[in-house]
């Protein structure tokens, strides 16, 4: 599913000083981590009969008293529903609570935010945590958006709203940037469309939450203030993937850095170690007992740690590092191990992936 927003990648945004949503959504109802619970920003819980505060500000689950409406006790997710103007940085927004764990749903009509709602509870704590996208998209339901806010509000559920707002000129600039029409602008202008919107979303925008002016924003500053918002007192995580691989089969296309490890010995030509792997502790320990094996890990782990905290300022969640060697069996096989440990022992959520082992 597509978002029908301006700006299509993060150069567009930075280029004309904006946060222009991307025109391809990077993740529509789908989880793409596990659950978060602990670092939720919710508001303190309701009783679902006399509307009373509780006491109890838990995050995601709400102590009520009492089951409603099918929904069980204390398993009632948190909610985010993100909207504002087209082109003002909704994908951006819903991809950065996205890659705090939250499960993200794009475009879905309001009627049916409630039982998603009902669904995420019903998920044994697999879900708890909901971000919805709402825009103009599905204009022809928005007018259920109240009524289901309402319902909501009965359920005891813990929502925010989050309105994405810009100026007419920086969204006039990122439409015109995209060559794309306003999705409500017929047969007029793009200001036209823009007018028509900032009408239709006017109450919306006084019972938000929190709104985020973007005009004069670039993609990893709205990321900044999402994380400020949502990630709670722990520094967003960045997730690595290790793959070895093997240079003859060709690199790895959606590596970000590339190490080679053709610059040691080839266990290949040891008769006794050809027939294993880098997971073989003989064939690992021939590999570190090589010149330069180990400054070389010692070294580029350091290096990642630099790079590192650069990626988590600039708001990006996942690298993948690619180890090579001459075909993905021996040496970047057990380089990849050593190096994927040293990174999980520093707090970084790391997966190793073995891409070639096994080809020969």
């Amino acid at each position: 599913m597509t978002e029908h927003d301006a700006e299509p990648t993060a150069q567009r945004d930075q280029a004309h000083s904006g946060t222009g949503d991307d025109v391809a959504r990077h993740g529509t109802g789908r989880d793409t981590a596990r659950p978060e619970t602990g670092r939720g920003t919710g508001r303190p819980g309701t009783d679902q009969d006399t509307g009373q505060n509780t006491g109890q500000d838990n995050g995601a689950q709400v102590s009520t008293g009492s089951e409603t409406a099918g929904v069980p006790e204390a398993a009632i997710p948190e909610l985010v529903i993100i909207s504002g103007m087209s082109g003002a940085g909704r994908s951006t927004a819903a991809k950065c609570l996205e890659d705090l764990g939250w499960f993200v749903v794009d475009n879905l009509p309001p009627a049916l935010i409630p039982t998603m709602v009902e669904l995420g509870a019903r998920s044994q704590g697999n879900v708890a945590r909901i971000a919805v996208v709402v825009d103009v998209r599905g204009r022809r339901f928005f007018d259920n958006l109240r009524e289901s806010l309402a319902d909501l509000d009965t359920r005891g559920v813990t929502r925010r709203i989050v309105f994405l707002e810009s100026s007419d000129e920086a969204l006039v600039r990122r439409f015109e940037s995209v060559r794309r029409p306003h999705p409500l602008q017929g047969d007029g202008r793009i200001v036209d469309g823009i007018a028509a919107e900032r009408e239709l979303l006017r109450e919306l925008r006084g019972d938000a939450d929190l709104v985020i002016d973007t005009s004069s924003l670039n993609v990893h500053e709205l990321r900044a203030k999402m994380d400020a918002q949502f990630a709670g007192e722990e520094e967003p995580e960045l997730r690595a993937t290790v793959m070895s691989f093997g240079f003859k089969y060709g690199l790895p296309v959606d590596a970000d850095l590339v190490a080679d490890m053709r610059f040691l010995p080839n266990p290949h030509w040891v008769p006794e170690l050809r027939p294993y792997t880098g997971l073989n502790e003989e064939v690992a320990a021939y590999v570190f007992n090589q010149p330069g094996a180990k400054e070389f890990l010692d070294r580029y782990a350091e290096l990642l740690r630099l790079i590192a905290a650069g990626y988590r300022r600039e708001g990006k969640r996942y690298v993948t590092i690619a180890i090579g060697c001459t075909g993905g069996k021996h040496r970047s096989v057990a380089m990849s191990e050593k190096l994927a440990a040293r990174l999980a022992a520093e707090g970084v959520e790391t997966v190793v992936v073995h891409r070639d082992m096994g080809r020969e």
